[in-house]
Order: C-alpha cells, then structure tokens, then sequence
C-alpha cells in the first residue's frame, strides 16, 4: 500500500510539472505583443533557479510540488518568449517591401503545381538590391505564376523547376500578412509556425537555373518519386492522391477532392498524418523484431521489445522526412520517440503521464503546436483509446489456443474486427465535440467511411503508393483502388443529411459538450454515460445570437482587394458582393465567406447583392451560390452572364427599389432604370452599374451606405438627386479608396462617421490612395481599413467589444485584429500606417 501510494503521488508530482510547463506555453501564447528579449532571459533565470529549489527541497513535497511547478511554467513562458523574438527578429526589412530583388539561393521543398503556377519554399543564400547585399529571412514562401487565365500555360523554365536546385531569381517580396476574419483561419500564425518570415513571387525577369543538385537530397528524392507517380497514373484524381501519401504533397489534391474528403470525414487519411506515421513505425517494429528474435545471441545483448521500439522511431522519423516533415508528422515523432524512451527506462507510467511527456517534448520544440486544431484531435484521439482500452475495463476479446485452421482464422477475424469497430466508434464519439469546436461541422456518414477507408488507405494504398517506388506498376492498382473508393465516397455523401453543420457555441457549451464526449467513451456506469448528452446537446444545436428587431448587425469581411459585406437583421441576412477570386482555383467564396457562414449558423442567404460584375466583387459568388441556398439574386450584370443561370431568382438593381425586413429598410439608389437602355451585348463601364445601398435601422436610426465601386460622376449624380439623403453613419468606401471616387461633395452629403475601406494589403492598385485617405481625414471620418482592421463589426443599437469612434461615442465597431491581436501579426500598412489612421 505504501508503494502504491509513493507511486501515486511521484505520478500526481510529474504531472502537476508537466501541466505546469504547458500553462506557462499557453500564457505566454495569449500576449498581444512581446517583451523585450531581457525580459524573456530573467524569466528563464528565475525558472530554472525555481527548479533548482525545488530538486534540492524535494522531500518537502508542497513546497517542493509548489516552486517546481511555478518555476516550469516561468521557464516555459521565457524559452516559448525568447523562441518567439528570434524567429520575429528574422523578418524582413519594410523597406524592402514591394522593390525588385536579386536573389541566389535553393528550392528547399517539392514545388506544389496549381491552377495558376508553382508554390514552392526558397533558402536564401545571397540577395541584393540595386547592387547593394541585403539582409533577408532565410526561408521565403514564393509563388511562380503562369497567368490567371485558363489558357495559361507554364513556361519552360517554371516546368524544370526541381526540389534541391539553385536558381538566381528577381523577387519582389513582403512580410507576412493574411485575411483575418470571424472563426477564420489565421495565415499568419501558419507561416509564423513554419519559419517563413516573408513571402512574395518571381518576377518576369529572366530566371537562371545554376545547378540542379544544389542540396536537400531528400527534397529531391520525393521530386523523383512524385514524378514518377505523375508519368505512370494518367488520372489527376488517382495521382494525387498517391502523391499525398507518398510524399506528403497535400497540393496534388484538387479543391473538388479535398471537399469530398473532409465531407465524408476522412481528410485525416488523405496527407501524412500521425496515424500514417504510426501505423509506418508499428510495421517497422514488428518486421524488426521478427528479424531479432531469429538470432539468440542479438537477443541475449538487447531485448526484442526495445528494438522494435525504437526500430519503429527511426522509421518514422525517416517516413516523416520523406514526406516533407510537416507539423502533424514532426509531432508524431516526438510522442513516438517519448513512449519509446520511457518504457526503455523502465517507467510504467499511466496513460494520462505519458500523453503529458509527450505533449511537453512536442511544445518544447514547437510552442504553437497548442493553437492548432490537429495537436488536441491527436492527442484527444490517443487518450480516449488509451482510456477505453481493456485494462480500464472493457472485456477483451482472446484467442483461445484450441481452435485451429478455419475456425482460428475466423475467430482472429472477428477479434479484429470487433476491435476496429470499437476503436472507430470511440473515435467517432469522443472527437465529434472537439471537430465541431474546431470546425463546425461533422461528418454523419464519417463512422462507415472511416470503417472502410482506414484499412483501406492505410493498409493497401499508402503502401501501394510507397511500393511503387521500387515497382512503378503498383501505382496503377493503386490509382485503380482510389477510383472505386472515390466512387463509394460520392455515393455516401450523396445520402441525405450527410454533414451536420453547427454555429459555433459559446465557450461554456464547448466545455460542456467536451466533458460529454469524455463521459461518453469512459468505461462509466451508463446512468453516468448518460449524463454525456445534456452536456453535449448546447454543442450540437447551440443558441444563435441574432440582433434585435429594428437593429442590423454588419460586418465588412476581409476579404484583401475586393468588397464582401454581410447584413443581418432579426431574421433575414443580406450578403452584399462576395469578394474576389484568388485564382483559377481559388476565390472569396469557398476560402471565407462560406466557412464564416457555418460559423455563424446561417443556413440561408435571403438576397445577394452582387454590384457589378468585376471580378472583385463577384469573384465568390459562384462558390458562394453552389454552397449555401439563396433566395434571391439582386445585380447589374447583363442577361448573358453565366452567374444568373446558378440562382433560382434573379432581380434587377434599379433604382427606388426598397423592402423592410425586421424594422430595418433598404433602399436601391443606384444604377437608373436608364442605365440598361445600352446594347447588352456592350454593357456600359461595370463600375459606373454598381449597386448602391442604403440601410436604415427603425426610423431615422443608425444607417450604412454601400457603394460597390461607384466613381465621382456616379457621386455627383446621387448628390443632385438625393442630397442629404444619403447621409449616413457607416460608409463602405467606393471603389476601396481610388482617387476615382470619394469627391469633397459626396463625402459632404454622406457625412459618415467610420469609412470602412476594403483593400488589400499591398494591392498593386495602391489602394487606398494617399490623398483620399486625407481627403477622410480632413472631414475628421475615422477609417477602419482592412489591412490593418482586419475584418470590421458593428452592431446597431448596442457595443460591441472593440474601440469606440471619438466623434461618437455610441457609434461603436470591432476590428477582428483588435480582438485576436497576437505578437505573430503584422501591425499592417499598406504605404500608408494604418495603425495611425485614427
């Protein structure tokens, strides 16, 4: 007893220091801005005198206990702080920003092909601007492009860009920046956890290829394999797929491929993930061992047991450098490389200890780890199955040693099968909370797809896909195999109510429904279990905040260089333009719009308003259409345009339209019917089309003018017409701050108190135009501009968290790079330093 009991609490000590250290990480993870580097070295000073203490007191248990813990979560903030400097302190220099640069230097990751070019990783070895050497980040994320349209083709020098060459490039870079929205990805903490401190693209200049075996053997091992896979599969879908899990190049994978994974829920199996690592180091260990055990004298100097451990480390080490040592692969190493040292020293450690050891390894080399969704679905995923597992009380299926032949065989089939059953439920029911925190929406035929995709992917096409570098015909069966599995995918998500999709809850019900799945999965009495659904229902429907009746809420999406603003009343939501398409592949819509939409529980988009057909405004709208169902079609485009023909009813802008939802009126100012008496077949100059909004909360209440991209002979003409009738609190910028628009008349008349500028970060418009942003300053109008602000909310009729305009104070809004300000984030300017505008 008294064994047990030191036991317990030497368990009950290690991890109280371990969650001391992962506190101490995610501290220092919520700081707006960083310390001065001094601050980070005293801390580290203090932590590791603290821990001293406490070894040297470590009979005294409470004080011992108490001092460890503080000075591991000290030393945890200080080191992820110091961590964090270095890696800002390798940016790049502002003023470099935008200028051609000369740079030499090696392709230090396999090239990924999309529809408008090449994305590839570039170690810079030297750089120079007009003639002088200049500092730069020594990693770069650059992007080579073919050209927007769709008959753009690669050029010979891209189509021989190769892992592992050295090239001479002229660069124009900048540092990093990203859309930051509502519930949105965030770009920038992406390219700050990988190292890349700038990116940019190669100019047309000439590109000079200086060797072709520069360095990154490994780089170009996976170039040769991935080539190899593209010359013997014809089919682009089967290819990619191979490619993935060969290699780790998640790229090969189409849009239209990705949605039908994560759809049916087995995205996880289609990249490199931990699952894949350790199923690669579980066979590695199991051959190893095989192999060991043949030779008495090998075991006698070293037990089988710890061979496979760490045979099967190394394997996936190498698998996980093979394929390109992405994040989710390094952290799957890490934990591997803990359990397999643990049990080496003889440490018996419970299931939860272990997943602690693992979770401080993988912070130590990489902090952010624990903002990203992957490192708690992995570690969530370990920890149910560890604590569902036989020796937590479940019955275990055995052999007996009677049976033989068939009924063996049978019976070891059943074993297994009633095994993988429970694992997939387990994993089913304990991680649908955390993916609807995470993502908002789960996968209801996610249980069959995973039942028939786990062993099929990673026990017949991932080895396919890796066989076929010693035997290049496997990679035909292979593709063949994901032809049919494709085939049944289509089919499940074909089925009614396949996804489930859910507003995000607020915090407490996410704690709440967390605690359910746990409940849930425990080997508990069931009146126990039973407690898991009250807890999880918040969860799976939870309450929607919606603005009172009378009152609108609007957000200005970021969106970079185009407009995307969403509407809500009580009732209704109105979607006005949805910002620009990113490229041949990618567009507002499916990248933003769509994804804040879930997150926001709306399920219908009662009108969108496209203005006018630029590309930048209606780039979206097609994603936007095919994902989401919408009532109504407003626009100025022509009869012959192709976006008509995706919506069930189409109305013209003109004019004097007007309907109330809710208390709130909206109004059509512009085009004139007289604008469409033109030959449609030769529209008139689109911007001079756009349509013009004006919303009004009750009467007289707090207004918004949205003007699409109108420009001063537009302005002028509302002016005469309507005069001070287009006065109004909140104005969307016209045509994102071009000295085109935005007269001294016009701004006049509106008189608006927050101009909400959308543009993006470093357009090569040069939007907004210096003068214009005077021309807001000097009427003494507070500008939100979307490089800086981020995405911007206001709220009719109530605050919202956020700073308020001086000229009124019960005017308020909310930029989201307030909100989330992290250190990662760049303060923002655009020529111009937004951080000052007000």
């Amino acid at each position: 007893m008294a064994g047990q009991a030191s036991t317990a609490g030497t368990g009950a000590r290690l991890a109280a220091l371990a969650l001391g250290w992962l506190g101490g990480v995610a501290v220092q993870l919520l700081q707006r801005a960083l310390s001065p580097w001094p601050v980070y070295a005293a801390l580290v000073a203090c932590g590791v005198l603290a821990v001293a203490v406490a070894w040297r007191w470590r009979r005294a248990f409470a004080v011992s206990l108490t001092t460890g813990v503080v000075g591991l979560a000290l030393l945890a903030f200080g080191a992820t702080g110091a961590h964090a400097s270095w890696r800002l302190a390798d940016g790049l220099d502002p003023a470099l920003e935008g200028q051609d640069l000369q740079v030499t230097g090696i392709v230090a990751s396999l090239p990924q092909h999309n529809a408008s070019g090449l994305r590839f990783r570039f170690e810079v070895e030297q750089a120079s601007w007009r003639g002088q050497p200049v500092h730069l980040p020594g990693l770069l994320s650059l992007g080579w492009y073919s050209g927007f349209h769709e008959d753009a083709q690669p050029s010979p020098a891209q189509a021989g860009l190769r892992a592992g060459q050295r090239w001479s490039f002229t660069l124009r870079l900048r540092r990093p920046h990203g859309n930051l929205n509502p519930h949105g990805f965030d770009l920038e903490l992406a390219l700050f956890e990988q190292g890349l401190r700038a990116t940019g693209y190669v100019r047309d200049a000439p590109a000079t290829r200086l060797a072709d075996a520069a360095g990154y053997p490994i780089e170009r091992l996976r170039q040769y394999v991935r080539d190899g896979i593209e010359a013997q599969v014809h089919d682009p879908r089967a290819a990619g797929v191979l490619a993935a899990l060969a290699v780790g190049d998640q790229a090969a994978i189409e849009r239209d491929d990705w949605d039908l994974f994560r759809n049916t829920g087995i995205a996880h199996l289609m990249s490199i993930s931990g699952l894949h690592v350790t199923m690669f180091a579980w066979l590695a260990g199991l051959g190893s061992a095989a192999v060991w055990r043949r030779s008495s004298r090998a075991t006698l100097w070293l037990p089988a047991p710890q061979v496979a451990r760490w045979s099967g480390v190394l394997a996936a080490l190498g698998y996980a450098l093979f394929s390109g040592w992405g994040v989710p692969s390094q952290r799957t190493v890490w934990m591997l490389a803990t359990v397999a040292l643990l049990h080496t020293r003889g440490a018996r450690w419970p299931w939860p200890l272990v997943l602690l050891a693992a979770a401080v390894v993988v912070t130590v080399a990489d902090p952010w780890a624990l903002l990203q969704p992957g490192f708690w679905l992995s570690y969530a995923a370990v920890g149910l199955l560890m604590a569902s597992s036989p020796a937590h009380g479940r019955a275990v299926v055995r052999l007996s040693p009677e049976p033989s032949g068939w009924r063996r065989w049978t019976a070891h089939l059943v074993a297994v099968s009633h095994e993988g059953l429970h694992t997939q439920l387990i994993a089913t029911v304990g991680l649908t909370p955390l993916s609807l925190v995470f993502f908002q929406q789960v996968s209801l035929v996610g249980v069959l797809a995973n039942m028939a995709a786990i062993p099929l992917v990673t026990l017949v096409i991932t080895p396919l896909a890796l066989l076929g570098v010693a035997v290049p015909g496997l990679w035909s069966l292979g593709a063949w195999v994901v032809q049919q599995g494709a085939n049944a995918l289509t089919w499940l998500l074909s089925w009614p109510g396949a996804v489930w999709s859910v507003a995000v809850a607020p915090t407490w019900a996410q704690l709440a429904g967390l605690l359910g799945a746990v409940l849930a999965v425990l080997p508990l009495p069931w009146r126990l279990r039973g407690l898991s659904l009250p807890l999880v229902l918040p969860l799976l429907v939870p309450p929607l905040v919606r603005p009172a009746p009378g009152t609108f809420e609007l957000v200005a999406v970021d969106v970079g260089q185009g407009t995307s603003v969403l509407l809500r009343t009580h009732e209704h939501l109105l979607v006005y333009d949805a910002g620009p398409q990113y490229s041949r592949d990618s567009d507002a819509g499916q990248r933003l719009l769509l994804p804040l939409l879930r997150a926001r529980g709306e399920s219908q988009v009662d009108e969108l308003v496209l203005s006018h057909r630029d590309i930048d405004h209606v780039g979206g709208a097609r994603s936007l259409l095919g994902g989401v169902s919408v009532a109504e079609l407003r626009s100025s485009l022509e009869a012959s345009h192709p976006l008509l023909a995706l919506a069930p009813r189409q109305t013209r802008c003109v004019a004097g339209q007007g309907w109330a939802w809710d208390g709130v009126r909206f109004e059509v100012l512009w085009p004139p019917a007289s604008s469409y008496a033109d030959d449609e077949s030769r529209p008139a100059r689109p911007n001079a089309m756009s349509c013009v909004l004006r919303v009004v909360a009750g009467e007289g209440g707090a207004s918004a003018l949205l003007t699409g991209d109108i420009e001063q002979a537009q302005e002028a003409a509302l002016v005469a017409t309507l005069g001070n009738g287009l006065r109004s609190d909140v104005l969307v910028v016209p045509h994102h701050g071009s000295r085109t628009s935005s007269s001294r008349a016009f701004l006049a008349a509106v008189a608006p108190q927050v101009a909400v500028m959308q543009a993006g970060y470093r357009n090569r418009f040069g939007h907004p135009a210096p003068d214009v942003v005077q021309r807001y300053r000097d009427a003494g109008v507070a500008l939100r501009v979307s490089p800086a602000c981020g995405a911007w909310t206001w709220l009719t009729g109530a605050p919202i968290l956020g700073a308020s305009v001086a000229q009124d104070p019960a005017l308020k809004g909310s930029c989201q790079r307030d909100i989330a300000r992290r250190y990662w984030h760049l303060p923002g300017a655009s020529g111009l330093e937004f951080a000052t505008l007000d």
